[in-house]
């Protein structure tokens, strides 16, 4: 440490800088003092007040700046210089540079004064949140009022929900979740009394034959081919409900052409070739990586509900009569207005009781009740799966209408195989 001046003494000039440094300054060769503090490699003396302080304490406090004095003037550019994550900063009297707090802060946005507050920036910087309305916006009982209404030529912020169709149907579901709602959506009374009417006109022709029941069912597999890519948000996709409605015509005609013992063999016979060729078809498309997988996701999902349909020629006329009937009921009963709970409960054993009722007219008897029973629990499932996601108009007259009876098929072949 320099000797510390008395109180009549007066401040040495610089020795801030001098005082900061790992060394004190080591004067040249013409000034090397002589005697027996150099001989002894003591430390230099402490340079007078009148001298001019030695460059070498900024230098050798490479990661502070050089202090000046009382009297003497600040150094432009030094400070940024050597303290390279700050910007420099400027005096009360010299004007604010342009641009070089941006540039040397890359991650954070010049902020503009309150005079020259940019329009839009925060709507900019915050892309994930809608537009914060106000306190004169605010409802009186302090929650967020209802969106304001875009005026004449303007955008909506996103669209309102609706079931007649919705260009931004990805969005729907994240703000449904957001506002409290839930994003399942029930297909109501229209889609079933579709479902119902195309359910008693298929129990109707099985009573005819197969190829009777070939007419309704081909219009169901059409329906669950097209149904089931717009319940994933896949719409146009004519190549893929092409392909998947070829798929189902396979199934049938090769369910007609074998005996009604192997009408399982040849359904998933049919279905996996038709996994095979949907997979090489996706290996050809030029998509990205995630569109094809969605791609063949929606294709095989939708060739296998279609195909399987086909289990309705597969299976003894008796028991697509019953399982028809007790789908029939159970989606049009599940459609009435009652809490769900109450409503499951009940379309269950208006199934249970349709298949009973049917069954005794035909040949399946009592197992009818296992068979409606069996019917109804699959088509309440097919109805949970139309409602998922938000779905438009189009998905509920579609996939609302064709997957009750579609997931119904196999439970029909297979109870009814076991009752008859």
């Amino acid at each position: 440490m320099p000797p510390y001046p008395g109180a009549g003494e007066p401040q040495p000039q610089g020795s801030a800088a001098e005082q900061t440094a790992y060394l004190p300054p080591f004067p040249g060769p013409e000034a090397q003092p002589q005697g027996s503090a150099a001989e002894a490699g003591r430390p230099a003396p402490y340079p007078a007040a009148g001298q001019e302080p030695q460059p070498l304490a900024a230098e050798q406090t490479a990661y502070l700046p050089p202090v000046p004095g009382a009297g003497e003037q600040q150094p432009q550019g030094s400070a940024a210089e050597q303290t390279a994550y700050l910007p420099p900063f400027p005096g009360p009297g010299e004007p604010q540079q342009q641009g070089s707090a941006a540039e040397q802060t890359a991650y954070l946005p010049p902020f503009p004064g309150p005079e020259a507050q940019q329009q839009g920036s925060a709507a900019e910087q915050t892309a994930y949140l809608p537009p914060v309305p106000g306190p004169e916006a605010q409802s009186p009982q302090g929650g967020a009022a209802e969106a304001p209404q875009p005026a004449a030529g303007e955008d909506a912020a996103w669209s309102p929900p609706t079931l007649g169709g919705n260009t931004l149907r990805a969005v729907d579901p994240a703000q449904a979740r957001a506002e409290g709602r839930s994003p399942i959506i029930d297909p109501g009374p229209q889609p079933a009394v579709l479902t119902a009417a195309l359910g008693l006109l298929l129990a109707a022709a099985a009573a005819l034959g197969q190829f009777a029941l070939l007419v309704p069912l081909i219009a169901l597999q059409a329906l669950t081919a097209a149904g089931w890519f717009r319940l994933n948000g896949m719409w146009p996709a004519r190549q893929g409900i092409a392909l998947a409605f070829a798929g189902a015509l396979v199934a049938d005609v090769a369910v007609l052409a074998v005996d009604p013992l192997y009408g399982a063999g040849a359904i998933v016979g049919t279905l996996g070739a038709w996994v095979l060729i949907t997979l090489v078809l996706q290996l050809r498309s030029r998509a990205e990586p995630d569109e094809r997988m969605y791609g063949l996701m929606a294709s095989v999902a939708s060739a296998a509900l279609a195909i399987v349909c086909a289990g309705f020629l597969a299976a003894d006329s008796a028991a697509v009569t019953v399982g028809a009937v007790a789908v029939a009921v159970a989606v049009f009963v599940r459609a009435l207005p009652l809490p769900t709970p109450a409503s499951v409960g009940v379309s269950l054993a208006s199934a249970a009781g349709a298949g009973v009722a049917v069954g005794g007219l035909t040949s399946v008897g009592v197992g009818g009740a296992l068979v409606g029973l069996a019917a109804g629990v699959c088509a309440l499932v097919g109805l949970r799966v139309a409602a998922y996601d938000y779905p438009s108009k189009f998905v509920h007259m579609t996939a609302g209408v064709a997957l009750p009876l579609a997931a119904a098929a196999p439970a029909v072949y297979l109870i009814g195989r076991v009752v008859g």
